[in-house]
């Protein structure tokens, strides 16, 4: 049986692991879900503001849902040099029916995050299962 110390640690290396796992899991359903009852749709880059501290500045995407409703919301992705959103260009997006404002970028869906998020929360289960059981 570990010591208190050890215990603690173990506990929170699970605990984060977990949580780490379970946010992992979340994104990628929601990129599922938006991939396979997400309406399609052209989406118009505008021009965003500067960068912030946060990280490069995300443009506006601008678009008509099938009931004829203008959305205008950031990009759930930033620009790259890769994938540039350039002012004025069109993009294909995904977006949810029910709530027109949660949308897919699609080519852009940033999958591999997630499944490193699943994978490093499941490494630290084990970890700390190892510590409590070691």
């Amino acid at each position: 049986m570990p010591d208190a110390a050890v215990a603690t640690v173990a506990g929170f290396t699970v605990v984060s692991g977990a949580v780490a796992m379970l946010t992992g899991i979340a994104g990628l359903q929601g990129i599922h879900r938006l991939r396979r009852v997400g309406v399609e749709a052209w989406a118009l880059v505008k021009q965003a503001g500067p960068a912030t501290d946060d990280g490069p500045a995300r443009p506006l995407l601008q678009y008509e849902t099938r009931d004829g409703l203008v959305m205008q919301v950031r990009s759930p992705a930033p620009a790259s040099r890769r994938h540039p959103l350039a002012d004025g260009s069109l993009v294909r997006v995904r977006y949810d029916p029910d709530d027109p404002r949660e949308l897919l970028l699609q080519g852009r869906e940033r999958t591999t995050l997630e499944y490193v998020l699943v994978g490093a929360g499941a490494a630290f289960i084990l970890l700390g299962a190892g510590l409590l059981l070691g």
